[in-house]
């Protein structure tokens, strides 16, 4: 019986799924993450499907993060749909619990928007200017990653 300290607890392996395409590799995923992070103590960040769908379908525009690893798969399948026919670029990885830490939330998220502006009010132009160029890193690995999948 070790305690936490003793043993670094592993996590146990989880179920991908099948439509989890293009899936974020660990240098890229450890990025997008940081990203999300960033977002979210900006102000720049919708979680959660609903709140997702609707700002894609007002036009927002942004890098949309979805769990890999969500069960049932029918819960997010439209939202990779929904970003294509909006030009938004999307990427999976691999944990729920991992998103939603990066999010700041301690319930697992399926999906995350990530948006250069704040929905109300301003952020810190240096703030601003480190998410910007952040997100463009992101988004440029992303269409990499994209374009070598077709």
């Amino acid at each position: 019986m070790g305690s936490d300290t003793e043993v670094e607890k592993k996590k146990a392996p989880t179920a991908l799924a099948p439509i989890a395409k293009p899936l974020a590799g660990k240098k890229l995923c450890k990025r997008t993450l940081k990203l999300v992070r960033r977002a979210s103590e900006a102000k720049c960040l919708k979680r959660g499907v609903k709140e997702v769908v609707k700002s894609i379908r007002r036009g927002n525009r942004g890098l949309c993060v979805i769990a890999g690893n969500i069960s049932p798969i029918d819960v997010i399948t439209h939202v990779p749909i929904l970003c294509e026919e909006a030009n938004i670029p999307y990427i999976y990885v691999p944990s729920k619990e991992d998103l939603a830490t990066a999010g700041t939330t301690k319930r697992p998220t399926c999906c995350v928007l990530v948006m250069t502006k704040p929905a109300k009010g301003e952020i810190n132009e240096e703030v601003k200017e480190k998410l910007k160029s952040d997100y463009d890193h992101v988004v440029a690995e992303v269409a990499e990653v994209t374009s070598s999948m077709f």
